[in-house]
């Protein structure tokens, strides 16, 4: 039965044909404990793994009693203590980083300090409604090319999902009555943004056309670590002509470009939009490589959506990491990284259990890393030019909202990015606001008869500071309503009486659950950037210590993540010997990457 609200013809769920998604079970979050020997006195030696409390708890530190010790099997056997690596948070790129090098043979232990995995890409479920807890706009997740990451990180542990493809990435709502819609196919999108702007047709071709350019290049290369010489020397002699256009746009910015083609300011200004989308910054600020990655990749793979919610992609990649014989831990809060003459060789909860492995790999912002799970430490100096270069983005406030179905028009496009009436309040707290409607893709996340809206728009932390619990409680229904209220006026007339549920978040609901600094969205830059010349990688001052997520490169955004994790586990696999490796070129071009950001 048609649900009232939905389009009369929704796209058909569309199945990735990747290999089989339900191999083994076994319940998550619960690693493997081999037998207990009660006759055994508690002494716990050698390796990679020490058990330095005993107590009750789950892990490699579970030990019922003080006379009681873990038999420690060979590695490869079964062995609790020899852990390859430890993931700390279980967000899109530490979940990507860990499973690649699950499938390589690695022993993988992921500590998530939440019950669910996902982080930003989590969900949660009210009375009959499945949230996302971020962004519905799914990139990387086509059936095609070499940026579809998600695909292929589900593929790499044996899993598949269904999608349902999206008509429209988004539908723009801007000052002067612009509406936009980005269409799926970039021949129907080029020709509405034509017709709006017929004068600068010339330039919308050309800049466009390089995006283009830079995601082809790109898109043709085997996505691996450009921190592993060996792979990078290779593509290079593969594909010397690509891997030079991407050495060419590394330090450019997308409104640079698009300056050079394009006068009309109100078109700039709508290029600002989209890259705002992308970036939480104007085009000026954000790098060539990554708008062109966002530009593009819409319309080469699509936006697909997962069945289910995005929340799935999350589920799946844990499930698949455990099929490969790693572990997951939930409720599993990590304070801090623990070090052995400066090499990173651990991890201490808030509980007080401890986890030791070869490598330590954080998925936490580089401000809790470094600033948290390390406070004791000197901030080693690529660290500080980072934060030079750096500033923690804004968070947000967001409102996850039921709605009754008829509220909506039959053609309602998924996505909406509306600023009515002033260019100037793009970047402005509570200026732009970006809506999800998923429920027009996939009706089985609310009950029937019934839509959901995700609402969010830029809020600091500091706006939320200072104010008793019955003001901020009042703060945020006082500023939910008018953020409504705009979204009544313009898109939805009747749109406040069709409320059945509303849950409202605040950067501090984004700092206590998602465990990231402020509630941050990410790293933003201070002032015009180098396009990517100055975001680090993955490797860290710290020996053993590699960071993932978007705190690294290549910046913010799902697909941007996840490649970040692929790099991070060909880095990591190269160095505990997964991969082929030569040591004394990695040092020089560890050294000439670390040289080239100081340029930034």
């Amino acid at each position: 039965m048609l649900q009232l609200g939905l389009p009369l013809s929704p796209p058909p769920p569309k199945t990735l044909q990747i290999n089989g998604f339900g191999c083994q079970t076994r319940e998550l979050g619960f690693p493997r404990i081999p037998p207990l020997d009660p006759s055994k006195t508690l002494e716990y030696k050698g390796g990679f793994g020490r058990l330095r409390s005993g107590g009750l708890g789950f892990g490699r530190a579970f030990a019922p009693t003080s006379e009681a010790v873990l038999e420690r099997p060979a590695v490869g056997e079964g062995n609790v203590d020899g852990y390859d690596a430890i993931v700390i948070g279980s967000g899109i790129g530490g979940l990507v980083a860990g499973t690649q090098l699950a499938a390589k043979g690695a022993r993988v232990l992921v500590l998530e300090k939440y019950v669910i995995p996902g982080g930003s890409s989590g969900y949660y479920q009210r009375d009959g409604f499945t949230f996302d807890v971020g962004s519905s706009v799914m990139f990387g997740f086509s059936d095609k090319g070499n940026l579809n990451l998600i695909t292929q990180a589900l593929e790499a542990v044996g899993c598949k999902m269904q999608v349902i493809p999206d008509p429209t990435t988004v539908h723009f709502h801007l000052p002067n009555d612009l509406s936009v819609r980005v269409h799926r196919e970039y021949d129907d999108f080029i020709k509405e943004l034509i017709k709006k702007f017929p004068h600068e047709k010339g330039g919308i071709l050309k800049f466009y056309g390089e995006c283009w350019k830079v995601f082809n290049a790109l898109n043709s290369l085997e996505l691996k670590s450009l921190e592993e010489p060996i792979y990078l020397f290779g593509q290079f002699f593969k594909k010397p002509l690509e891997c030079l256009t991407l050495a060419y746009y590394l330090p450019q910015n997308a409104g640079a470009i698009a300056r050079k083609y394009i006068q009309d300011p109100q078109l700039l200004s709508f290029i600002d939009a989209e890259c705002f989308i992308v970036s939480t910054v104007n085009a000026l600020q954000t790098p060539m490589i990554n708008a062109s990655m966002v530009l593009c990749d819409r319309h080469f793979g699509g936006i697909n959506y997962p069945v289910g919610g995005v929340g799935g992609i999350a589920k799946a990649l844990a499930k698949g990491l455990v099929d490969k014989g790693s572990e997951i831990l939930y409720k599993a809060n990590v304070t801090s990284i623990i070090l052995e003459h400066g090499k990173a060789v651990g991890v201490r909860l808030s509980d007080g259990r401890e986890y030791f492995s070869k490598t330590i790999i954080s998925n936490a912002t580089r401000w809790d890393t470094f600033g948290k799970l390390l406070k004791a430490q000197e901030l080693p100096k690529e660290e500080e030019n980072f934060q030079k270069i750096y500033v923690k983005a804004p968070s947000f406030l967001s409102i996850h909202m039921g709605v009754n179905a008829d509220v909506l028009p039959l053609d309602t496009d998924c996505h909406h990015f509306v600023l009515e009436d002033d260019w100037n309040r793009l970047e402005k707290p509570y200026g732009s606001i970006f809506l999800s409607i998923p429920t027009v893709l996939d009706s089985s996340l609310a009950p029937e008869g019934h839509h959901i809206l995700h609402i969010f728009t830029t809020s600091g932390i500091d706006d939320w500071k200072g104010i008793s619990q019955k003001d901020y409680e009042a703060k945020k229904e006082l500023v939910a309503d008018e953020i409504i209220s705009r979204l009544e006026n313009k898109l939805f007339p009747g749109l406040k009486k069709s409320i059945v549920f509303k849950e409202v978040g605040t950067p501090k609901t984004n700092r206590r659950f998602l465990a990231r600094d402020s509630g941050t969205y990410g790293p933003m830059p201070r002032q015009i950037p180098k396009g990517l010349l100055g975001m680090p990688f993955n490797t860290t001052a710290i020996d053993g210590l590699y960071c993932v997520g978007d705190s690294c490169f290549p910046g913010q955004g799902v697909i941007a993540v996840a490649f970040s994790g692929v790099m991070c586990a060909h880095r990591v696999a190269a160095d505990i010997g997964l991969e082929e490796k030569f040591p004394i070129l990695d040092a020089a071009h560890l050294r000439l990457l670390r040289w080239l950001r100081t340029m930034a």
